[in-house]
């Protein structure tokens, strides 16, 4: 059983939170580079590379309407979740502002996999 992938205009907002999500992280690891407490940050910098290119491969897949957006999604979902947690161990502003995109990029995914039919 296939799923029928979801129109790239329905794709639109997800496509732009993916994208925001990685700049975030891209953004919070360099200024995490500048931290005094950068040993403690090292599980931290590996998820927010791993949540940049994730989301960033993941809007490409939908921005070609690929037969593997909804599996990606669920990837995307995970390695989401994973950098909000671990943004959420820092109280810094580029920290808890990152987490925050992870969960609203979390949320779209959800949104675009609830709207894949089954053929």
């Amino acid at each position: 059983m296939g799923v029928l992938p979801t129109s790239p205009t329905n794709m639109d907002s997800c496509i732009e939170i993916l994208l925001k999500c990685a700049r975030a992280c891209e953004e919070s690891f360099d200024m995490s580079l500048q931290q005094p407490d950068i040993r403690e940050r090292a599980d931290c910098l590996k998820i927010l590379t791993d949540c940049a290119e994730m989301c960033a491969m993941t809007a490409r897949f939908m921005s070609r309407n690929s037969e593997f957006n909804k599996e990606l999604c669920y990837l995307t979902m995970d390695v989401c979740q994973t950098c909000a947690e671990e943004c959420n161990r820092f109280k810094d502003q580029h920290s808890q502002g990152c987490a925050e995109i992870c969960l609203q990029c979390i949320d779209e995914c959800k949104r675009i996999v609830a709207g894949m039919t089954m053929v």
